[in-house]
């Protein structure tokens, strides 16, 4: 019987690379092994300044009050996917991703939801709506947002003032410029402005923008030679034409 070199050779080279790829699978595809303790956690809030509600100290009190947070604990423990599943618990944010690094970082990236305005209603219920129309839970934690008070059904809050409210921030001046949407019996809508002692009648939630332009016209040309509070209500209801009512 002859020794078959070759044949042996190609068993010999078929067991080096079965050997090379579970330890290119095991251990060079585990940061943990690399790295066996978590030594820093970055974290980063997408629109942190736009929105407000979510800061990486939040994040991180969340972490810890679920005992999710990383630091100093072994990679091998780390699960990711649970811290993950955590933090999308949380209604103000929209997506979340947890991953490991080979220095042993663990990085998490969130995209939190932009409360746009901050509902109170006649009925006593208080929430936010955010930029999507999706109801948030009230929280003494955000920023200071526009507030929208009167008779508000979720409905009316979700199809309607979440859209005005978009409307309004997306125009630096009047985000600036507006308090306070207060919504009528009927449906429509009062602005209160900063600045200037008069109410803002805007009708029926349709058209806000160009209603909002023809009025800042006004006020360049006509409001601020009349004199700011010369008038107490201002109705841009109708199309071509601003009706004002002059302080008794």
């Amino acid at each position: 019987m002859t020794f078959n070199w070759k044949k042996t050779a190609i068993i010999l080279i078929d067991l080096v690379i079965a050997v090379y790829l579970l330890f290119a699978i095991t251990v060079l595809n585990n940061p943990e092994e690399k790295a066996s303790v978590c030594s820093e956690v970055n974290i980063h809030v997408g629109d942190e300044e736009a929105s407000g509600f979510m800061t990486p100290e939040e994040v991180k009190r969340l972490l810890m009050k679920e005992h999710a947070y990383p630091l100093a604990e072994p990679m091998q423990f780390v699960s990711t996917r649970h811290m993950e599943e955590m933090l999308l618990k949380n209604p103000f944010i929209e997506s979340a991703e947890c991953y490991k690094t080979l220095n042993g970082h663990v990085r998490v990236n969130l995209k939190q939801r932009r409360p746009v305005i901050h509902v109170m209603t006649a009925q006593g219920e208080q929430y936010y709506i955010d930029d999507h129309g999706n109801i948030l839970p009230h929280t003494r934690q955000g920023r200071n947002l526009l507030v929208a008070t009167g008779n508000i059904s979720r409905s009316y809050a979700q199809k309607r003032l979440a859209t005005v409210a978009r409307q309004i921030m997306d125009d630096p001046f009047w985000e600036n410029q507006t308090v306070q949407l207060n919504v009528l019996a009927d449906g429509s809508l009062e602005l209160v402005p900063r600045i200037g002692d008069h109410i803002i009648f805007l009708g029926a939630p349709t058209g806000i923008p160009k209603k909002l332009q023809r009025l800042r016209k006004f006020y360049k040309y006509g409001l601020s030679q009349a004199g700011w509070d010369r008038y107490d209500r201002i109705s841009v209801e109708f199309d071509n034409q601003i009706i004002c009512k002059k302080r008794s």
